[in-house]
């Protein structure tokens, strides 16, 4: 049994003005994670092309853990990065992403973290690691 759940999505064929439309990222992360029942704290986000491959970088803090997304522009790649603690579910935060952005080949990998005793867990329920895929 686990405490924690991540959710790790690479996505490609991502359209080259979303990978760096940074504002609206970070925007999107911290909506989804709201409406998902997660608790923003703090966010921050970043984009690169002066010395660095164009893309950008967007960081939701949540009171939970955390979601991320890292872009890679010229070759159409996101990678998102869902880490939940607690009720909220990275599956939900992601549904809400994808429905949102229009994104359609993506690759989502969960795994627990955290593994504890299932007395420890049972207040969460049982989350199994396992592998998902979607086009």
């Amino acid at each position: 049994m686990y405490k924690g759940k991540h959710l790790l999505v690479d996505c490609r064929e991502v359209p080259r003005d979303l990978c760096l439309n940074d504002q609206l990222l970070l925007e999107s992360l911290a909506a989804a994670a709201t409406e998902a029942g997660s608790t923003v704290i703090s966010q921050v986000r970043y984009k690169f092309g002066q010395d660095s491959p164009p893309g950008c970088t967007a960081i939701v803090m949540l009171d939970e853990s955390h979601c991320s997304v890292h872009t890679y522009a010229d070759l159409g790649l996101m990678a998102f990065d869902f880490f939940t603690c607690g009720h909220t579910d990275p599956k939900r935060i992601w549904s809400i992403i994808s429905s949102k952005l229009g994104i359609v080949n993506a690759t989502v990998t969960e795994h627990g973290r955290f593994e504890v005793p299932a007395e420890a867990a049972a207040a969460d329920g049982e989350f199994a690691q396992r592998t998902l895929s979607h086009r």
